[in-house]
């Protein structure tokens, strides 16, 4: 019927509609493949192995775990061979992360600032470079305290002793009381706290065996110090830190002392630091203590630290720095922007945690700093005495950081270190817990400037301690 050559095949519509229903079915099964492949599929894939291999999935981290902590025990050869000489590496690493945060802080003279009503302002507000080089130290003026004259008790200054007392032949197996400090009873205690124009205390250098021994070449150096700035590191636990800020004023009219026992100066000589014949390192005269009182060498160091007016008996200012710490200031200017300018003769950092002695007690014992038996005996005899738990004395934070102490030497100033020292002879030597009870005690003396802890930071560079301090053995 047709001329052309084309061929037709003629299809059903029943033929057409299965054959797309197939074509249909191919599509839909090629494109769950590809998504199955793409997504889903390796999903459930993970999903499966990961339960297949859970177990060991876990115990894989651990294991790695367990091999760096057995490899942090073990022994250096080129350590040494001796027991002494095996610390852990963990010790190691903390040693190298306290060195490393020291030569961070070593020679910082940036100053510390904080925000006062919105604006923010240095903490230590010292007079400018040029007026600080013309800074002198005052004259005496006429005192108004009560106290005009300080009396030391010795062994032979007997009109205020005791009569029932033997000091120097006494066993002092339960005491901290030695014949450096002479043995003051309770009653004496109580009767050191009466203020008069006449005070008598003990007061360290109570025998002239009692220990404390410093040549007589150091001596006369320290005789001519009228204004100081000292530090001490008996045991051999921290290194010495050069001051900076120093004006050209304060290097010719202020003494720089650090105080160390032998020990000290082995360890240091040892790494390379050597005294000069001149006695001194850098700006510090080094003053080399023999025949230490005390065992425990937290409390050789609170000579020094509270008994400078005994050390330097011609001093008229002096500022204490701990040896964890770089004084960072000059001393003229401290003098002036925390003494003079206030019109204090005591300038000490508040306590940046706490507020209360009771508080602190509880710190040191929870820190292990002193045992809660002695941390006990002192609170009880401070609650005997009627402590209060007041946060605050003469509208002033009642708990002191003192790791910064600036001082006038007035009759008043010695007589409160000298009751401070004997306290902390008495009990605890954490000295935060009993300045506030010799401060409540002696309440005449109010002049006080308690500075702030950012004031304290723009004073020092915090090095903290690097060695732990041998024990003396007598």
């Amino acid at each position: 019927m047709f001329n052309n050559n084309s061929v037709s095949i003629s299809v059903s519509d029943d033929e057409s509609d299965e054959l797309s229903r197939a074509r249909a079915r191919v599509r839909k099964k090629r494109k769950k493949l590809g998504i199955r492949n793409n997504g889903n599929g390796l999903s459930r894939w993970l999903i499966r192995k990961l339960l297949k291999y859970w177990m060991f999935l876990i115990l894989l981290p651990a294991a790695a775990l367990l091999l760096f902590e057995v490899s942090s025990f073990v022994v250096s050869p080129h350590a040494g061979k001796s027991q002494n000489s095996s610390g852990s590496e963990h010790s190691s690493i903390k040693k190298l992360s306290q060195e490393k945060k020291s030569e961070g802080n070593l020679n910082r003279l940036d100053p510390t600032t904080r925000v006062v009503g919105g604006v923010r302002e240095r903490c230590l507000k010292l007079l400018p470079p040029e007026e600080l080089d013309h800074l002198d130290i005052p004259s005496s003026k006429e005192s108004t305290s009560p106290v005009r004259e300080l009396v030391y008790i010795s062994e032979n200054n007997t009109p205020f002793m005791d009569r029932n007392i033997a000091l120097s032949g006494q066993s002092t197996n339960a005491t901290r009381f030695n014949l450096f400090t002479g043995n003051q009873s309770l009653d004496q205690r109580d009767n050191s706290f009466k203020v008069n124009a006449t005070a008598a205390v003990h007061c360290g250098f109570y025998n002239q065996n009692g220990g404390f021994k410093i040549s007589d070449e150091d001596r006369d150096y320290m005789l001519s110090c009228k204004a100081v700035v000292s530090t001490c590191a008996f045991g051999g636990g921290d290194d010495l830190y050069q001051p900076i800020g120093v004006s050209a004023a304060s290097i010719r009219k202020v003494c720089y002392v650090a105080f160390w026992d032998e020990v000290t100066l082995a360890t240091q000589e040892s790494a390379g630091h050597k005294v000069g014949e001149d006695g001194f390192i850098g700006k510090w005269r080094i003053i080399v203590v023999r025949n230490l009182p005390f065992s425990d060498q937290r409390l050789n160091g609170k000579i020094p630290k509270m008994l400078g007016h005994r050390l330097f008996p011609h001093a008229k200012y002096s500022i204490w720095v701990d040896s964890k710490s770089q004084f960072r200031r000059d001393p003229l200017g401290v003098f002036e922007a925390l003494l003079w300018r206030s019109n204090s003769v005591l300038a000490i950092s508040e306590h940046g945690a706490r507020s209360s002695v009771y508080d602190e007690a509880k710190a040191v014992v929870k820190k292990n700093k002193a045992k809660p038996d002695e941390v006990e005996v002192q609170l009880t005899q401070y609650r005997k005495d009627g402590l209060p738990e007041d946060k605050r004395f003469n509208g002033k934070k009642a708990l002191s950081e003192a790791s910064v102490i600036v001082r006038e030497h007035t009759p008043m100033t010695n007589l409160l270190m000298c009751l401070w020292f004997n306290e902390v002879v008495r009990f605890t030597s954490r000295d935060q817990l009993s300045f506030p009870y010799v401060l409540w005690r002696l309440k005449v003396l109010k002049n006080i400037n308690m500075f702030p802890v950012c004031t304290r930071k723009d004073l020092v560079n915090s090095m903290g301690h690097l060695r732990k301090a041998k024990p003396l053995i007598h």
